[in-house]
């Protein structure tokens, strides 16, 4: 089985939850005590999110492509970026390096479809719902994606900055998350998609009578299924 890279730190509490799924999906496919390898190359959180928030997706590219090329060069045979909005980089990052980059968004779809949804929500940050990297990519499949009002979605980038990459889950913040997707499914949702690789720590499938699908297991098992493939 070859290596998987991934570009962690994008928080280090979903890196935390890739490392996890990676290895227990190779496990569930291989048997024994088989695991996956791994390179990880982690990413200083703090600097990104300044420069996301003052839209320097330049600098924000030169990091992760630098990262990108240090996981190549450590023998990885595909790359996960392990953040929902990093992927509006991420034509750059794959231009950088001959590896396949796994696109989040990419996978979403093939697992939408699978499903035969046509309509989705989309929760995440505001730069993963509003600057159509993503929903462009999903209307590519014919998907039609919808998200939460301007106040929800100020509340929800507010809480994945500044809550869930510290890992802090709060009771109030999920009853706010469960209005949201109730409104949009009421709006026409067949289902709704955890965009933030954080909010599968808040909302659970179990929480919700609406389809979830949660982008980190998704792109997980693309990775491995990926390097099992070779």
């Amino acid at each position: 089985m070859k290596s998987i890279g991934l570009i962690g730190g994008l928080t280090y509490v979903s890196t935390i939850e890739y490392y996890r799924y990676l290895n227990e999906l190779a496990n569930e496919k291989l048997g024994g005590n088989e695991s996956t390898e791994i390179i990880v190359y982690s990413v200083n959180f703090e600097v990104i999110k300044k420069l996301t928030k003052a839209g320097d997706w330049k600098n924000i590219s030169v990091i992760i492509c630098k990262a990108a090329q240090t996981i190549e060069a450590g023998g990885a045979a595909c790359l996960l970026i392990g953040a929902n909005t990093m992927h509006k980089i991420a034509d750059e990052v794959q231009a950088a390096i001959k590896i396949p980059v796994i696109h989040i968004a990419e996978v979403v779809a093939k697992e939408i479809l699978k499903n035969g949804l046509k309509k989705v929500g989309l929760l995440g940050t505001r730069y993963t719902m509003q600057l159509g990297f993503y929903t462009d990519h999903l209307a590519k499949h014919r998907i039609e994606t919808i998200i939460p009002e301007q106040e929800d979605i100020d509340f929800l980038n507010y809480t994945i900055y500044d809550e869930f990459s510290k890992n802090i889950f709060l009771p109030e913040t999920k009853v706010r998350y469960l209005k949201v997707i109730s409104e949009l499914k009421e709006r026409g949702a067949e289902g709704i998609i955890l965009g933030c690789t954080e909010i599968p720590f808040l909302i659970k499938q179990s929480d919700c009578d609406i389809l979830l699908f949660d982008t980190v297991k998704i792109h997980s098992r693309a990775g491995v299924d990926h390097v099992l493939s070779l």
